[in-house]
């Protein structure tokens, strides 16, 4: 359950669990209000019990000269912002300093972003994000968009490792019919692709002649061993396309790909084998060994 509420003239998130701590009804049927010193609060909808930023309980109106104890409460979590989301830490209090949690950091990546999303999708997340990086589904999936039938083979290519162990491709070559928003004709396009935590990725991509300079970042969230809720940030200097242009493009695209990811049996990605692979699939072995050894047990079997 969110509450914007405001810090040093700013607003700030507030995550607090979605059940009221007098009879378990849900928060998020409650009512964002302000009382009369301009502090945000939440009004459950239930018995009206007021909630402010720190999940204190600051008004019970049944009661009205009562002064709400300490358990009359509900414990809110550390949330922090970055890249146009808001991320929270599941296991750190609200008010908590250690410890942190690190995000990554995308400094080098075009100015202009936009954000796309959220998917609620039938599958678990480390599913949604082997296919984000997946090489060889661009010919079938998205035929006459990112790839071609008669151009199904994919290129040799290498797989390194980040100094924290994190797989990468340097550099990928795709025909591509369409490859962007902007894109008229095909083209060879290169690709390069990173992992940048057990349930993110990044691909960055350009024509080899001339057009905009594109990545994309996948942000999966899971929501059970087998759904998840996914989030695509785009960053691009294209200064041509409109928002509206580069959004419908990148929800097309990944129209293609729901139906497939949420037929794939098991929904959780057996890293412990079972599957069969082509040489076209290192980038997913790669990502595969990096959840083992990240002791990744959401998502997986």
């Amino acid at each position: 359950m969110w509450l914007d509420t405001q810090a040093q003239g700013r607003a700030v998130p507030v995550l607090m669990p979605n059940q009221c701590p007098h009879r378990g009804a849900r928060l998020s049927l409650g009512t964002v209000k302000q009382d009369s010193d301009g502090n945000t609060l939440l009004r459950c909808g239930y018995h009206g019990w007021q909630f402010g930023a720190s999940g204190q309980c600051v008004s019970v109106p049944s009661s009205p000269q009562l002064a709400p104890p300490a358990n009359f409460a509900v414990a809110c979590l550390s949330t922090r912002t970055a890249h146009g989301l808001v991320w929270a830490n599941l296991g750190l209090k609200h008010g908590a300093t250690a410890p942190t949690f690190d995000i990554p950091r995308l400094d080098h990546l075009p100015a202009r972003r936009l954000i796309y999303g959220p998917f609620d999708v039938a599958t678990s997340a480390p599913r949604a994000v082997e296919n984000f990086l997946d090489t060889a589904h661009f010919a079938y999936v998205h035929e006459g968009w990112l790839g071609d039938a008669a151009h199904p083979e994919v290129p040799p290519y290498e797989v390194t490792l980040t100094d924290d162990g994190r797989p990468c491709i340097e550099r990928y070559q795709a025909w591509q019919p369409r490859g962007s928003a902007s894109s008229q004709n095909g083209e060879w396009v290169d690709y390069r692709y990173e992992v940048l935590s057990p349930y993110s990725a990044l691909l960055e991509k350009q024509g080899q002649t001339a057009g905009p300079k594109d990545a994309y970042v996948i942000w999966a969230c899971p929501t059970t061993d087998t759904t998840c809720r996914l989030w695509f940030a785009h960053y691009t200097d294209d200064t041509d396309s409109t928002d509206e242009a580069l959004h419908d493009f990148q929800v097309t695209i990944f129209s293609q790909d729901q139906p497939i990811l949420e037929s794939q049996r098991p929904a959780q990605l057996p890293i412990g084998g079972g599957e069969a692979m082509a040489p076209s699939d290192k980038l997913s072995l790669a990502y595969r060994r990096y959840l083992r050894g990240s002791g990744v047990t959401c998502g997986v079997c």
